[in-house]
Formats: structure tokens, C-alpha cells, sequence
């Protein structure tokens, strides 16, 4: 190879490398760092040629441009030049409606909310996103603001009645906070009637000059309909009551019943007449109790003998044998956080083929548990406990009400075993809020 054609490849070479570094280089706060050397708006031109962008880093330098205006880190102005939000004493924040068609804007910056009058509310819906500019006060002293540009869309769709007004189509949001009402042109009313509660999906988002336009995608049903209330509050507060496929096949892929490869290494406690105690209204049991008295002997009590006191056990459902860590039940659990409970209807937080039945702890059937096996002394002190993996078998379904009745002297509909099981639950309880007492 001659030299020229050595020292061109290398030249070729660096400057491959320095095209690739600087594509590496150029990212979000590189971008920003010259615009507050700047310090004025600069054209989108302009501000490649600061920062020496090329052919190659072009896309590159768009895509950080795209990220900081979605972000809203950086505003273009009247003339299309870009800016730093916070050098034009710009505010990002969320809109928080109101039902008389006013708002606040609830600040990033955790500063005191600011008013935002009803003709500016006429751009946005409640939830949304939003840079604001302040331009006075009102009259009761607030800040208040103009939106200057939308970041994010809160509303994709809206639940409300259907209504007919003066022969116009209208969705009347549930959520009073959401004070503009939906236009639904008559081909995308889905055959639903006026005085029904449907879903619908906004086609186009308020603009100031425009209502909201949207058609109907589910009709729930009439307003007066058993239930309909619920039907509203789960779409109105956005909660997960749907699983997706995927978590859903991972729970009916378990058992119908714990098998034989899922006890092996728990210890065994069918024996014990272990019982759950619910609300007369449950419909899954998490936790389950024991209590037996200890005698002076009880050589797993303490290491020397010590007065009579109580083995207590509190049994839990090992959920976690059931839902492996970052598969799909996982991430629909952190979705829900919780069980959501209304008064005719339950809304889980795992399928129901894990929440009533292999993670609840019905009675006369074998299931997984978690234990804190205690031993408490009979003034109360708890003297030792252990944590291990369990099979049990709860031998009854208790409510409060029957166990407070049992506890008073009523001991009808309780096999001797139970009765024996609640009595010692009585004794340590009593032991228990003693010592409570004395300290």
C-alpha cells in the first residue's frame, strides 16, 4: 500500500471516530448547557452550529431536540427559535380542574398552585400536562397563568351520560372536574341512547377555539342499572380492573390444588386447627391462628424451663410460591397495589383463581403458608419466634361476630377442637394486651 493511500485511510479513519464520539457526545445536557451559555433564543440552525453538528449527528440532534420539547425543558418562541423554560420564567406543571370551568395549576416545582381562568381551561382537560406563563394575579391574590404550550395528554377517554342537546350529541364527563362536555358526531355514537353511560374516546383534544370531539366505544348501560356505580368509579379513577393475557394464563397455569413437588421441604401443620377469622362479608382469608397452651417440659419453648405460657401461630398465604418476582402477576400486583373492595363487588389485586382460591386460606383444603411460630409467656412476653414455610389446613371460616359471641359464652356451631383453639386464642390475647397495659 503506498504512503498517500495510508494517510488518507487514517485521516478517513479519524474522522469516522470523531463522527462516532461526537454521536456519543451530543445528548440532552449538552444541548442545554449551550443554550444557557446562549442566554437568548437561538434558531434551530444556529444552535447546530454551535454545538458542530454534522450529517452524520443530525437525526441524533433531532432526537434530543424532540425529548427536551416533550419534557418541557426547552419552549420555541413566536419565531420558532429555542429556548430554556426556566430562562423564560416559564411554569411546568399539571392542570387540576374545577366543576365551574375554572383550574389550578398544580406546579413541578412544588411552589403554590396557580389560577387558571376559564377561558384558558377552554385549551386543556383536567390531568394534563402543560407549560405556563404568569401574568398577574387575580382578585383574590393568586397567581394566575396563560398556557403557553400542552406536554402531555392526561385524557384518552372519558366515562359520562350520553345526552342530546338540541339535537347535538354530547358526553357529560362524571368527572365533574372535567367541565367541558364531549361533542359525539351521530355515525360515532356507537347506537348508544341518550341517559346512558358510555365510554368514549377523544378524537380530537380541546383547542381553545374547539370542544373536545368523541366517539363512543362501550356503552355500560342506564344509569339507574345495579352496579352502575361501580362500573363509573373503575373508569372514572383509571383502575386496573382487567388482567392482561399474559397474567392471566401465568395464574391458570397453577393447580387446582397444592401438589406434592409444592410441599416439599414445608413443614406440616394439617394437624393443627388452625382457623381464619373474617368480616361476614370476606371473600378471600390471608391469615390464619393457633394458640396451645405450653407445658413446663416443652423442651422447644426455651432452652431452660420457664412458667406455663403459649405457642401462638399466625399462618399466612405464601402468595410468593404463586407469583414469581418480575413475571407478569408481579407487575400487574405493583400495577394495583392493592385489593379494591366496593360494597357489592371486588376488585383484585391477582385473579381469582389465586385470590379466592390458591392464595386464601379457605377451610378443609390443604394450602401454602408462611408462619411466625411464637412462644409467649404468660405474662405476655414473647420469649422466641421463628419464620418458616408451611402446609395447613384451616379447620373453620370464622367471623368476628361469632368469635366475640364464642368468647361471651356461646360456643354453639364450634367442634371441640376449634373451641379448644379459640379459648387459648382468648387466654394469650388477654396475656397479650396486659403486658401491653403495663408498659
Amino acid at each position: 500500500m503506498s504512503t498517500n493511500r495510508r494517510v488518507t485511510k487514517r485521516r478517513i479513519s479519524r474522522a469516522h471516530r470523531s463522527e462516532r464520539t461526537q454521536r456519543l457526545e451530543l445528548n440532552s445536557e449538552i444541548v442545554l448547557e449551550e443554550l444557557f451559555k446562549a442566554a437568548v433564543p437561538l434558531g434551530k440552525d444556529a444552535l447546530a452550529q454551535r454545538l458542530g453538528v454534522t450529517a452524520a449527528t443530525r437525526t441524533t440532534f433531532d432526537k434530543v431536540l424532540v425529548a427536551l420539547e416533550h419534557e418541557g425543558r426547552i419552549i420555541r418562541n413566536r419565531r420558532g427559535a429555542i429556548c430554556l423554560v426556566e430562562r423564560a420564567h416559564l411554569i411546568k406543571g399539571r392542570v387540576q380542574g374545577h366543576a365551574d370551568g375554572f383550574g389550578f395549576l398544580v406546579r413541578d416545582d412544588r411552589e403554590a398552585d396557580c389560577f387558571i381562568g376559564p377561558r384558558q381551561m377552554q385549551k386543556v382537560l383536567h390531568g394534563d400536562r402543560v407549560i405556563a406563563r404568569e401574568v398577574g394575579v387575580d382578585r383574590r391574590g393568586r397567581s394566575e397563568v396563560v398556557i403557553v404550550e400542552i406536554l402531555e395528554r392526561a385524557n384518552a377517554t372519558v366515562v359520562g351520560r350520553l345526552r342530546n342537546d338540541h339535537g347535538i350529541l354530547i358526553v357529560e364527563p362524571e368527572d365533574k372536574r372535567i367541565s367541558q362536555p364531549l361533542l359525539v358526531p351521530t355515525p360515532d355514537s356507537g347506537n348508544a341512547q341518550p341517559g346512558q353511560v358510555v365510554v368514549a374516546q377523544i378524537l380530537a383534544q380541546p383547542s381553545g377555539h374547539a370542544q373536545p370531539v368523541a366517539r363512543v366505544i362501550e356503552v355500560l348501560g342506564n344509569y339507574a342499572d345495579p352496579g352502575m356505580e361501580i362500573e363509573i368509579a373503575l373508569r372514572k379513577h383509571r383502575l386496573p380492573y382487567l388482567f392482561t393475557h399474559e397474567a392471566q394464563a401465568e395464574a391458570d397455569d397453577a393447580a387446582v390444588e397444592p401438589t406434592a413437588k409444592d410441599l416439599h421441604g414445608r413443614a406440616d401443620l394439617r394437624s393443627l386447627p388452625l382457623v381464619t377469622i373474617d368480616g361476614e362479608t370476606a371473600r378471600d382469608f390471608d391469615d390464619a391462628v393457633y394458640c396451645e397452651p405450653l407445658v413446663a417440659n416443652d423442651t422447644l419453648a426455651v432452652r431452660r424451663p420457664r412458667s406455663r405460657g403459649f405457642r401462638l401461630i399466625v399462618a399466612i398465604a405464601d402468595v410468593s410460591h404463586y407469583v414469581k418476582h418480575s413475571g407478569p402477576l408481579d407487575a400487574e400486583a405493583k400495577l394495583r397495589g392493592n385489593s379494591v373492595y366496593f360494597p357489592r363487588r371486588v376488585i383484585p389485586m391477582l385473579p381469582e383463581a389465586l385470590s379466592n382460591g390458591l392464595c386464601s386460606l379457605n377451610p378443609n383444603v390443604d394450602r401454602l403458608c408462611v408462619v411466625c411460630d411464637m412462644r409467649i409467656g404468660a405474662r405476655g412476653r414473647i420469649e422466641r419466634y421463628e419464620f418458616y414455610s408451611a402446609v395447613m389446613r384451616s379447620r373453620a371460616r370464622l367471623t368476628y361476630t361469632q368469635t366475640a359471641a364464642f368468647l361471651a359464652g356461646d360456643n354453639q356451631g364450634v367442634t371441640v377442637e376449634v373451641a379448644r383453639n379459640l379459648g387459648q386464642l382468648g387466654l394469650v390475647h388477654k396475656a397479650l394486651a396486659q403486658a401491653h397495659e403495663r408498659r
